[in-house]
């Protein structure tokens, strides 16, 4: 495989608005970006991909982008962001911007053409019909709203203010080519490229996500695009698998870098997803996360834990009480050590947990509300506890209260008032108190990237085979990364009860652990405890 930089690259993900508010009006900003890089600098990334500052409404915190070339003013200005670029650029950091082309605002100049007549030059591209089908919107209801000017329906796979675009006209494919070269000739390194496995949907076939016509958009846009710059592009894809995402990210099929997939993230869904969580099938776990390290031969693999969509991890899938920060540490270290591209998310480096506000009217996320009114008030499927109890366990907004800069009011996030409540534990949980803590999260994660990045075992653990070991243990996660120079062996313990280990590994070094005292002489896995040892 031809060595690329975004190989060896850790990311980490800022949602601006939660992330730091330099002018008091209680949301984040791109100065506020710019102001924490020597942070970010500190913990060893080199990739930021920034969740969307264009132009917007805010309906879906940006995710609604009523214009692509220019910077939504809560955020900033272009010229901030030309600075954030320089000045990241500066120090090494690559910036990666979220690219939302499944969909735009309603109130894109696009879609306010579209919408005034039938035979307006934008009609077509959005997607409309003179009778709804039982398509249904992500986030509830329906997926079709009327037009009374008009009088047909548009097409909308999440909140009716986000019409999907018709990816089947050549005029909205060359629009969109034509911006995403615009940012790229500023200087950015790549795209996120949200939902983007829906371009390719056929409506009356009811086919929304891997449509027929995806590849071949994919290919076009590379031709056009980012195939003619040394960039990353990570595609936001719910439904691959390794077959899939060989097709996305094979260098010789010239379309994306890698993939996000989700399968091993929706293990604890229940029967309403995830609003009605179950308990996580362990052994699944490892074999999914397994199967994607070993059957993607020809593509590169991305890996994270949590996203500005995803609950926190140490509150989903470790202990954020007494082990919150052995927990953290060994969801990072199992994480870390396989190959693929790492993404942290803002506040995982200092394991900040899940919150649960005392009502739903506290909570902000577009999602939240739609889903309640449908599944809740109008279809009466689960009941007003059951559901607050799946936003407590896997609601976005659990990604999106503000980051825990100090213990100090707001936890220094912002002098005003903040856009979403804070969780209350930036008290005990916040970054000034980990960067004074030699042994705190913060620092595990920076051994880890450091690790991978600059280490006699950076080749090993980029490149390296891996090997599942313990398949059928109900607690330990243990595998073997190894190449002709190097084997390292990574265990680690998911539950706090000890677990005995009589592997007879003959380790030489204890590279990274947990716990400060864990021997190579590995006989009894502590609560959460993870290390990686050097075998040879």
């Amino acid at each position: 495989m031809e060595k690329k930089w975004w190989h060896k690259s850790v990311v980490y993900q800022i949602y601006p608005r939660s992330f730091n508010d330099t002018t008091g009006n209680g949301v984040g900003d791109i100065n506020g970006i710019i102001e924490k890089l020597d942070y970010l600098n500190e913990l060893g990334v080199d990739v930021i991909w920034l969740s969307p500052v264009y132009k917007s409404p805010m309906k879906d915190n940006g995710y609604d982008i009523s214009d692509y070339q220019d910077i939504d003013p809560l955020f900033g200005t272009l010229d901030d962001m030309d600075r954030l670029i320089k000045e990241a650029n500066e120090r090494e950091i690559k910036i990666v911007m979220d690219l939302v082309v499944n969909h735009t605002s309603d109130q894109h100049e696009w879609f306010k053409e579209a919408r005034k007549s039938k035979d307006n030059p934008y009609r077509d591209y959005y997607i409309w019909r003179d009778e709804p089908s039982d398509l249904k919107s992500t986030f509830g209801g329906s997926a079709w709203t009327y037009d009374n000017t008009t009088g047909q329906y548009y097409f909308h796979n999440f909140a009716k203010g986000q019409p999907d675009l018709n990816w089947e006209n050549p005029k909205v494919q060359d629009e969109i080519h034509n911006m995403i070269n615009w940012w790229l000739d500023r200087g950015i390194s790549g795209f996120r490229m949200d939902v983007i496995d829906l371009i390719g949907k056929e409506i009356d076939k009811k086919i929304i996500g891997n449509g027929p016509r995806l590849h071949p958009l994919l290919q076009d846009m590379n031709k056009a695009t980012f195939g003619n710059y040394d960039v990353l592009t990570v595609g936001e894809t719910w439904g691959a698998n390794p077959e899939i995402a060989e097709l996305y990210s094979s260098p010789s099929r010239k379309e994306l870098s890698m993939i996000f997939q989700f399968e091993h993230m929706t293990l604890d869904w229940g029967e309403f997803g995830k609003w009605t969580p179950k308990e996580l099938d362990f052994k699944q776990l490892k074999q999914i996360l397994s199967k994607w390290q070993t059957d993607l031969e020809n593509g590169w693999n991305s890996l994270f834990w949590n996203n500005h969509d995803l609950p926190r991890i140490v509150s989903r899938w470790g202990n954020d009480g007494i082990y919150r920060v052995e927990s953290a540490k060994m969801l990072a270290t199992i994480l870390h050590m396989m190959k693929g591209t790492p993404y942290v998310y803002q506040g995982e480096e200092i394991a900040m947990t899940n919150v649960k506000f005392d009502s739903l009217h506290e909570y902000n996320d577009v999602e939240i509300h739609g889903t309640y009114r449908d599944i809740v008030e109008e279809n009466k499927l689960i009941t007003h506890d059951e559901f607050m109890n799946g936003v407590y366990i896997m609601g976005r907004d659990n990604a999106r209260t503000p980051m825990q800069w100090t213990r100090n009011e707001h936890a220094g996030f912002t002098n005003g008032l903040p856009w979403l409540k804070l969780n209350p534990n930036f008290i005990e949980i916040n970054v000034e108190d980990a960067l004074n803590d030699p042994k705190s999260v913060f620092y595990t994660y920076k051994q880890l990237i450091d690790l991978r990045k600059n280490s006699e075992y950076s080749d090993t653990i980029i490149y390296g085979d891996y090997q599942l070991i313990l398949e059928n243990h109900e607690a330990i996660f243990a595998y073997s990364r190894f190449d002709s120079d190097n084997e390292l062996f990574v265990i680690a313990n998911f539950t706090e009860n000890e677990q005995s280990v009589d592997l007879g590994i003959d380790a030489k070094e204890v590279i990274v652990s947990n716990y400060i005292d864990t021997s190579t002489k590995l006989e009894l896995l502590r609560p959460y405890e993870a290390c990686v040892l050097k075998i040879k």
